[in-house]
C-alpha cells in the first residue's frame, strides 16, 4: 500500500492523539470529514492502524521494574521455536518477545513489580519455557525513552 502525505499526517496525528474526533483530525490534515474518515477506514482494513489503546503508567498498577532478558535455548529446531514462541505470547508480564541473530535466540521485555516478582517470574515461568538453556538478565535503572510512535 503507497501512502501519500494525507495518509502520512493523519498517521502522526493519531499516534498523538488517537482519540482525536474525526472532525479535528480532519481539520489538521486539512481535509475534508467525510474524505478523513474514509482514509482512516482504508488504513484500518489495509493493517497499517492496528488498534488503539490506553497508554497507561506502568507504577500504577505495580509494574514498575522494567526487565530485558537475552535467552538462549539448548537447540534451534522449528518446533522449539514454535513451542517457545507460543510460551512467550501466552506469559502475561511479557510485553515484547523477539527472536534475534547474534549470540542468543530471544530477547524478552518484561515488567513486572519488583525484584521479587522478577525472581519469582525467573524461576517459575521463565525457565521453565521450552527449550530455555540460558538467560541473562538487565534490569532498566532509567527509561531515558519510551515511545510507540513510530517516525512518520
Amino acid at each position: 500500500m503507497t501512502l501519500d502525505e494525507f495518509d502520512l499526517n493523519i498517521l502522526r496525528h493519531l499516534q498523538a492523539d488517537g482519540r482525536m474526533t474525526n472532525q479535528a483530525l480532519a481539520a489538521r490534515c486539512h481535509l475534508s470529514a467525510a474524505a478523513c474518515h474514509e482514509r482512516v477506514r482504508r488504513l484500518r482494513e489495509r493493517g497499517v492502524i492496528q488498534g488503539y489503546a490506553a497508554l497507561i503508567d506502568p507504577r500504577a498498577i505495580a509494574r514498575g521494574l522494567l526487565i530485558f532478558v537475552e535467552v538462549q535455548l539448548d537447540r534451534t529446531t522449528g518446533d522449539l521455536f514454535a513451542a517457545f514462541d507460543e510460551a512467550a505470547r501466552r506469559t502475561p508480564e511479557i510485553l515484547e518477545c523477539h527472536m534475534v541473530a547474534g549470540g542468543f535466540d530471544y530477547l524478552i521485555k518484561a515488567r513486572l513489580a519488583d525484584m521479587d516478582a522478577y525472581r519469582s517470574f525467573l524461576g517459575e515461568v521463565l525457565v521453565q519455557m521450552p527449550g530455555v538453556r540460558e538467560t541473562r538478565t538487565y534490569a532498566v535503572l532509567e527509561e531515558v525513552k519510551n515511545t510507540v510512535r513510530l517516525p512518520v
